[in-house]
């Protein structure tokens, strides 16, 4: 019987065609776009990513990774006077202007790391070396730092030229040479990172009283990074919070004061609406062009359980069919955008998941409003 209900399915290609594209489409809408709100959410914690720490130490109303509520410089011993903490570096953030050699100027996000243990700085190092941040006026800067600088500069005979190493760019009239490049996710903001040592980024910002951003720190062996924490706020009245904690309460703010999650929440209703209106309508068409067929069963002795196997199977088919293509597409179509460079994505293992689930509950739907309308058809109708 089972063979039989998939011999129905695909000898009706037009509503078979019809079915898969339905929810192949909804697939697609519904793993492609959380996909890039995911991406756009790691943006957010881009300087978590790139300076790993296992505590961070800010002002007590600091609330998301860009929310730069300076500290006061001795706050750092304060910080490491507190039982429980293996070490404490300063960590400066802040948006910049860089002027490039042709008189342009682009927006960066400067990163000031503690000169003497360099806490803070990527693991992964392209070109160069971080210690050379120890010679004088000199910065690091990711690879979108260096696609950046490069946009608009020419040699003087006119061709293009390409920033790289051993250039040197201005920030706040002071000169900055580029000594290295590091593998750096990319900033929300939009600017590459441009990391140097913290004096030396207290000297290219603008100054005020506070300058210190950030406290990196690290727990004692054997003591647990949530107690550290709960240690330093106790004795110092400042916040602190483990890497994860930060990131999540990042990823709260802005879904709290953005419309970010609006947007693509729309859309993935919509993806799921459209399809479950083409999905359950379609295979609605479906049965009742092959009520029939069904009526003929049920009067060779065929049970209505039998019958409803047979559509549950057919629904089924197609949601599992439908789900792999859409899937396949979105995979496509986010490693494209993943070449491309201009939108974060990422696709954590629930969403799949959840979209599976979505797409299992819209077939089923279909099914049972094929299984409600063949239970109601008396065999007779066959020799009508």
């Amino acid at each position: 019987m089972l063979r039989l209900a998939l011999k129905m399915l695909f000898g009706d290609r037009g509503k078979y065609l019809m079915l898969v594209s339905g929810i192949t489409f909804s697939t697609l809408l519904m793993t492609q776009f959380p996909s890039v709100f995911c991406g756009i959410m790691t943006w957010t914690y881009a300087n978590m990513f790139n300076s790993r720490a296992e505590i961070w130490v800010m002002d007590p109303k600091a609330e998301q990774s860009l929310d730069n509520k300076p500290l006061r410089d001795t706050d750092v011993n304060r910080v490491r006077s507190v039982d429980g903490v293996a070490w404490a570096a300063p960590y400066f953030q802040g948006a910049m202007q860089a002027r490039m050699p042709d008189g342009n100027f682009k927006l960066i996000t400067l990163v000031g790391l503690d000169a003497t243990t360099l806490a803070g700085a990527p693991a992964h190092v392209l070109q160069g070396s971080f210690d050379d941040l120890r010679l004088p006026n000199t910065v690091f800067t990711d690879e979108f730092g260096l696609e950046r600088f490069s946009e608009g500069q020419h040699h003087a005979d006119g061709s293009a030229r390409r920033i790289g190493i051993g250039d040197t760019i201005e920030i706040n009239d002071r000169e900055a040479r580029i000594v290295g490049v590091a593998n750096a996710r990319r900033s929300f903001t939009g600017g590459p990172f441009v990391f140097t040592t913290y004096d030396r980024a207290v000297l290219y910002a603008p100054q005020q009283r506070k300058m210190l951003t950030f406290i990196l720190a690290a727990p004692q062996s054997g003591m647990s990074a949530e107690e550290v924490c709960r240690r330093i706020e106790a004795e110092t009245g400042l916040q602190a919070m483990t890497e994860e904690e930060f990131r999540w309460s990042t990823i709260w703010w802005y879904v709290r004061n953005t419309g970010i999650p609006f947007a693509v929440g729309s859309i993935v209703i919509i993806g799921a609406v459209v399809g479950m209106i083409i999905g359950a309508q379609t295979f609605y068409a479906f049965v009742l062009e092959n009520l029939r067929n069904f009526a003929a069963l049920k009067a060779m002795g065929a049970s209505n359980f039998r019958v409803t196997g047979m559509l549950v199977v057919q629904a089924l088919t197609t949601g599992f069919i439908g789900f792999g293509l859409g899937v396949g597409l979105s995979s496509i179509v986010l490693r494209f955008f993943v070449r491309l460079g201009k939108v974060g994505v990422y696709t954590p293992w629930q969403l799949p998941v959840g979209v599976f689930a979505v797409v299992m509950g819209i077939s089923a739907l279909s099914a049972l409003m094929g299984i409600v309308r063949v239970a109601r058809t008396e065999p007779a109708i066959v020799f009508r």
